[in-house]
């Protein structure tokens, strides 16, 4: 093995989407390990084979925590110490932390809740379906449905009040968009930490019937609930998004 990418590649060939970098495509044809040097000149690797991949990520030789990333595949960090991840937020975190977080929250996903939550999904989904067409022949589908079918159900699953919700959603757009000024993303965090922590003492004080309220039954404290309920909300917001708007994009490519 002794493929070497200089740079980590970021440009898509251009025709399709879901084509990965031509580079990439080259070194995982070479070997499915290559050597990579970071932007601070630290020399690691870049693992393309999917098998080596996947035991590369079951292996708990290798970890997920925050503090370890000192060297990232995009930018130099220069002498910038990296912190340790904030209460809560387990996807940054190896095992006894991790399990501590995400134990409590999967039991939270009881047949009965995941039951209402399909009947409401499908609720939303005809109700958005319903707007665009009554709306015109043609339709944004990453605004007009994409986007505010996952936000609709973060909300309910965190038990967002309906009078927060437009303001809850507009902020998390904001810093969830890639189109973003660095000002207004950071702006727009901090207004959803903010959130995110005065919703978890109301639902102490006034427990309603979603996820959120259910955990502050636990020995989790404040802030180690409002970092779960960020990880919920990244984790389920974007990528449920995204999956929505290329999976449309990829059966109008193919139809059969």
């Amino acid at each position: 093995m002794d493929h070497t990418l200089a740079a980590m590649p970021t440009t898509r060939r251009p025709g399709c989407p879901f084509d990965p970098p031509q580079e990439l495509v080259e070194a995982r044809a070479q070997s499915p390990i290559s050597r990579f040097t970071f932007p601070d000149g630290h020399q690691g690797w870049v693992v393309t084979g999917y098998d080596l991949l996947r035991s590369v990520l079951a292996d708990p030789r290798f970890s997920s925590r925050k503090e370890l990333m000192k060297h990232h595949p995009l930018i130099d960090y220069g002498d910038i110490e990296v912190p340790p991840a904030p209460p809560g937020e387990f996807l940054l975190m190896d095992e006894p932390q991790h399990s501590r977080y995400r134990k409590p929250l999967v039991g939270k996903f009881t047949v009965r809740r995941m039951r209402l939550l399909t009947e409401r999904v499908e609720q939303i989904t005809a109700e958005h379906l319903d707007a665009m067409e009554k709306a015109g022949p043609t339709a944004d589908l990453v605004t007009a449905f994409a986007k505010p079918i996952p936000a609709i159900m973060i909300c309910e699953l965190l038990g967002v009040p309906y009078e927060d919700r437009d303001r809850f959603q507009e902020n998390v757009d904001k810093f969830m968009n890639g189109e973003t000024s660095d000002e207004e993303l950071i702006a727009a965090y901090l207004a959803v930490q903010q959130y995110l922590g005065e919703l978890v003492v109301a639902k102490r004080a006034h427990p309603t019937d979603d996820v959120l309220s259910e955990l502050t039954d636990s020995d989790l404290t404040d802030e180690e609930l409002q970092g779960m309920a960020l990880i919920l909300l990244a984790a389920g917001f974007d990528t449920t998004a995204n999956m929505l708007a290329l999976g449309t994009f990829a059966l109008l490519r193919n139809p059969d």
